[in-house]
């Protein structure tokens, strides 16, 4: 099945993107989460409007990312987050709780989108996360995650 991505999917390609995928991949996971649309005659034209979307929201440069990766690598992020005695959490942290720690603490606006979690972060100390500012660039962030 033809789509037309609408965010960006790890290992599959950008926004605006127009990629080849099997059925049931497109119908049930990328169409349902809104990551990408049915490709239509009509739909290049959203195409081209995603594009121009994308080049206004993205960091453009090498050299700007790696000043953004030194302004993340920079910021000592604590997340106060709910956990039982044993110092496990109730839950998990998601990518959302971490970008929203990285704004408090004083770093870059970073979408949660771009945040890569190797496995899920279910107890409390020192975690490290990857987040892909470019497509040659990535940040690694330091998180303490601690009881609140």
């Amino acid at each position: 099945m033809k789509i037309i991505l609408t965010h960006e999917v790890s290992g599959l390609g950008a926004a605006g993107d127009v990629v080849d995928v099997k059925d049931g991949y497109a119908r049930n996971y990328l169409v349902p989460r809104k990551l990408a649309i049915r490709w239509t005659k009509g739909g290049e034209k959203d195409v081209e409007q995603i594009r121009r979307a994308r080049k206004i929201h993205e960091i453009q440069t090498i050299e700007q990312a790696n000043q953004v990766k030194a302004q993340l690598e920079g910021v000592k992020v604590r997340l106060a987050v709910r956990s039982g005695d044993a110092g496990r959490l109730f839950g998990s942290v998601t990518p959302a709780d971490i970008a929203s720690a990285i704004k408090a603490a004083g770093g870059p606006e970073v979408d949660k989108r771009r945040i890569e979690l190797g496995s899920p972060i279910k107890t409390l100390g020192a975690h490290e996360t990857s987040v892909r500012l470019h497509p040659e660039v990535a940040a690694k962030v330091a998180i303490e995650v601690v009881a609140g």
